[in-house]
């Protein structure tokens, strides 16, 4: 489609819901003229899944699997979130092992997300060899994934009050091995993000998000990060978060590759938090049962591996709740994308488009229902 505008034709094109480089599912219509992006607009609403209402139909005791199935990427943290909601509500204290597990399980969902990302990166840009070199050694973070729960994405240990799985000394034992060799194979594909020149040609000096602007609209995770901001939601110290040492990884440049880099780095501080916990985690229970029925308000925020997750829950001191409103990292980072876009080549956009590590699924959530029409 094109349209005429002060003497200049602009064409307008749509990129999404379907396409070969972007798996997920939105639509961003570019009006551009020629090559270059004057303006997008967004067009979500292609899923749709009713999570937030069969909440409030669920017994607040099983929600914890609806949750883990808004993201199968980041399902271990959704499903601490909401567990987190509950304890809230429900005055629960949770065992110091068990909130040290949650934290080593945790690190490994951000591994394997970042590491699941830095390979479709790197194909959507042309790597492909590379992109098959991440996720072999992704393997080893799966692997581990099946040694904890029995299962390569769903790991189903939270609990409210705790977690229902614990680590043996084999276990722990085979976590110190596999980070161990999962660091040394990962080190020279870190060494190719960050040096490689036909990766930064691709990625350097596009996309840019000023600070100034990365703040205003509201970014978060990797992308404010991206931006020179240190906002991240493990500082809060939730968990054993709190216990451990660590910084927020940022870069300065505030582009496509400083946001890649965010990621890259960040997989070893996933490595490293890991270790310590392991390490630093003391005997005792990992469940301490509370069957009071939520009431109250609670807020939960945690760092999922695209950046903040929000929960609001409101207990009415019966088995289901009230409310439960849920905010997923993609949905604040598509206003910074937009400005992101603007600017750049048609040749652009596909970095630009995945350095926010998109997921809409878990994004429209919602097609929520009111009670009385239900």
């Amino acid at each position: 489609m094109s349209k005429q505008t002060k003497g200049n034709k602009l064409t307008v094109f749509p990129y999404g819901p379907q396409h070969p480089v972007l798996p997920e599912p939105i639509q961003l219509k570019f009006v551009v003229d020629e090559e270059k992006i004057v303006d997008v607009l967004p067009n979500i609403g292609y899923v749709h899944r009713g999570i937030e209402r069969a909440i409030e139909l669920n017994d607040y005791r099983r929600n914890i699997y609806i949750c883990e199935r808004i993201c199968g990427i980041c399902n271990f943290m959704h499903g601490m979130a909401y567990t987190e909601t509950i304890e809230k509500l429900t005055d629960t204290v949770v065992p110091v092992r068990a909130s040290y597990l949650r934290t080593i399980w945790a690190e490994l969902a951000r591994l394997q997300s970042h590491m699941l990302w830095l390979g479709l990166f790197a194909e959507s840009i042309g790597f492909e060899s590379l992109f098959m070199q991440i996720w072999k050694i992704r393997e080893i973070v799966l692997d581990l994934n099946e040694r904890t729960g029995g299962h390569r994405i769903h790991l189903s240990t939270n609990r409210i009050g705790g977690v229902g799985k614990d680590m043996d000394a084999n276990l722990i034992s085979t976590y110190f091995k596999q980070l161990d060799k999962l660091q040394k194979n990962y080190d020279p594909i870190a060494n190719l993000f960050h040096k490689d020149a036909a990766f930064k040609e691709k990625t350097q000096n596009i996309g840019i998000l000023p600070k100034k602007i990365a703040n205003h609209l509201g970014a978060v995770g990797p992308v404010i990060r991206g931006s020179g901001i240190p906002q991240d939601m493990r500082t809060t110290g939730y968990e054993a978060y709190g216990e451990l040492d660590f910084k927020p990884i940022t870069y300065d440049s505030e582009d496509v590759y400083a946001r890649a880099l965010v990621r890259v780095d960040e997989t070893y501080q996933s490595m490293e938090i890991m270790r310590q916990a392991l390490k630093q985690m003391p005997d005792g229970p990992i469940l301490n049962k509370n069957e009071k029925f939520p009431e109250g308000t609670a807020i939960v925020r945690v760092e999922q591996p695209r950046g903040e997750c929000f929960y609001y829950g409101i207990g009415n001191g019966t088995i289901h709740l009230e409310r439960c409103k849920i905010r997923t990292p993609t949905m604040p980072n598509i206003p910074p994308l937009l400005h992101m876009l603007v600017g750049y080549e048609v040749a652009d956009i596909n970095p630009i488009v995945h350095s926010i590590d998109p997921c809409i699924s878990c994004t429209e959530r919602i097609t929520y229902v009111n009670k009385e029409d239900a």
